[in-house]
């Protein structure tokens, strides 16, 4: 979920890509995938290819969450995550230290071929039902609810749910 939310404010005029060069993918890869932070780099292209993944995936997910469900998404979405999902994932080594390390050819590929993996598993599990869209204005971003009573409302209550918060108390506090 967090590499479909690095366009943020989607659909809106506002949007903001979190992805736009070989470096920035590099930097993602780096923070969330398995390797060590500063370690990864991204070949010419990559960029694009990590573009047309996260938005494969967003369709993927967005078909799985309505009636018609994830076989509903067009046949390009499904190629994408389906040939991303069969590249080669990043092996695990224990290092000399005992330290876990991870290892790849190409890791920023790699790394697309978990996202891609974990986007197919999603789809096809019970936790599809606990995906939901922020309430907050103008944010749209998909989230897993993963709260027991599965009633959360925000992608973030730090940012959107905040707001919200805050924007509930103003309009009180003026009607007073």
């Amino acid at each position: 979920m967090d590499f479909i939310r690095t366009l943020r404010l989607r659909g809106t005029a506002a949007a903001e890509e979190e992805l736009p060069d070989a470096a920035a993918v590099a930097a993602w890869v780096g923070e969330f995938g398995p390797w060590e932070p500063g370690t990864c780099a991204a070949a010419p292209g990559h960029d694009a290819r990590a573009r047309e993944l996260r938005e494969a995936i967003h369709e993927l997910i967005t078909a799985a969450r309505s009636a018609a469900g994830a076989g509903s998404c067009s046949p390009r979405a499904r190629e994408t995550v389906n040939n991303a999902a069969a590249l080669p994932v990043p092996a695990p080594r224990l290092e000399p230290s005992g330290r876990l390390s991870w290892h790849a050819a190409e890791p920023v590929l790699a790394t697309l071929a978990l996202v891609a993996r974990d986007a197919l598993d999603l789809v096809t599990s019970p936790a599809i039902g606990r995906v939901h869209e922020c309430a907050g204005p103008g944010c749209h971003a998909l989230f897993l609810d993963s709260s027991r009573p599965g009633t959360r409302r925000w992608c973030s209550m730090n940012t959107c749910g905040n707001k919200v918060k805050k924007e509930a108390l103003r309009s009180r506090r003026r009607q007073d």
